[in-house]
């Protein structure tokens, strides 16, 4: 049964929408394209007749993970009080984001497993490094563009890495203390400090 461009086009976006959560939730090799296309509700079959290769999807999804991440981060940058580091850092190493993975940064999601990807998915990933930059130096104080970008380079690291070890420990206490702590010292936050 043949479908319309719209439903094809519907579909292939359900499978990008479905990975990029699985994709975070699991990591690439977490998940197979029967698995993927059966969580779309769609057939294994069909998967290559909108991506040329798993890869190909991966980047995708990737692109499509860092596109809906970065416009939750964006509308809560453009609340009343205008673009704030603390209310982007609360948001990002929250308890919450933590236990979401499949919701949630697919940079601390994935970052250990990008290296060891295709060029296509590198290339994805590294650009969705450079808007969450790009964003959070929106968000940081200061006039002098070279000051403000290295520390956002910063800010970067420290929140992804500080996720990305809050989740893999299996103490809550000092997860939830990496967390605190990470917040506490980034550029523009107004945590107390301990």
């Amino acid at each position: 049964m043949r479908v319309s461009k719209e439903q094809a086009a519907a579909n292939r976006e359900r499978i990008v929408e479905q990975a990029a959560r699985l994709f975070r939730e699991r990591g690439f090799d977490g998940i197979g394209v029967a698995e993927l296309m059966n969580s779309a509700g769609l057939t294994h079959g069909g998967f290559y007749g909108h991506f040329d290769s798993k890869e190909q999807l991966m980047a995708e999804a990737c692109e499509h993970a860092i596109g809906i991440t970065g416009k939750r981060w964006r509308k809560l940058l453009a609340g009343d009080e205008g673009p704030s580091m603390d209310a982007l850092a609360g948001r990002y190493l929250s308890r919450r984001h933590r236990d979401h993975a499949g919701d949630g940064c697919v940079l601390a999601a994935l970052a250990g497993e990008a290296t060891r990807q295709s060029p296509p998915v590198r290339g994805a990933f590294t650009r969705s490094v450079r808007r969450f930059i790009d964003l959070i130096d929106g968000a940081l104080p200061g006039r002098r563009a070279a000051l403000r970008r290295r520390k956002a380079v910063a800010a970067t690291a420290a929140m992804v890495g500080g996720l990305i070890l809050a989740r893999a420990v299996d103490d809550d206490a000092l997860s939830r203390e990496i967390l605190d702590a990470v917040h506490a010292e980034l550029p523009g936050t107004t945590a107390p400090k301990p």
